[in-house]
């Protein structure tokens, strides 16, 4: 867990992983890294590509968890795609629609997010109605909570690697050789 003091003295921690509620996938016996992300971002999406290589590298013997944490001041469509990841995973499709976000980053219009509902074969009324629920706002207001109280997401991506900070580059390589350590 990582843990720091603030100037008024609050300690800063970042939220232990919940299986029930975070979206996170591989072996329970590997390094867990738990990544900040936002659809738009471009930094994402590398650190998206980045991940998956390290996970087919390490035949997923890892554990991955993404959080969401649009950043909607230089990302116009960023909580839009978060909510649509969210109202996926209602249906058992979040890793799924993950993946299109990411491929497909420079069209989040609600077009094409209803369109990748389709896509995947989701229920796109409930979809539609879903990913302006309270309780998927609640679910990315959860995960943006947790970034900011950490007081280490200052953007995105940002990595935890075993519940530690990881401040270096997010290409294979490095991620590698910090899993490794």
């Amino acid at each position: 867990m990582t843990s720091n003091a603030t100037p008024d003295d609050r300690p800063l921690t970042l939220a232990p992983l919940d299986e029930k509620v975070d979206h996170v996938r591989g072996s329970p016996g590997g390094h867990l890294i738990i990544e900040y992300g936002d659809y738009e971002c471009p930094y994402s999406r590398q650190a998206f590509h980045a991940i998956e290589h390290v996970e087919q590298q390490l035949r997923g013997n890892m554990r991955f968890a993404f959080r969401h944490f649009p950043l909607t001041t230089i990302h116009p469509h960023a909580l839009a795609a978060a909510a649509a990841a969210e109202a996926a995973a209602l249906q058992d499709q979040f890793w799924d629609m993950h993946e299109l976000l990411f491929h497909r980053q420079k069209a989040l219009e609600d077009g094409d997010l209803l369109g990748y509902a389709a896509q995947l074969g989701l229920d796109v009324a409930a979809f539609d109605r879903d990913r302006v629920s309270d309780a998927v706002v609640e679910r990315i207001r959860r995960d943006v909570d947790s970034g900011v109280a950490s007081g280490q997401v200052l953007g995105t991506p940002t990595l935890f690697i075993d519940g530690t900070v990881h401040r270096g580059g997010y290409d294979p390589p490095t991620l590698l050789a910090e899993l490794a350590s």
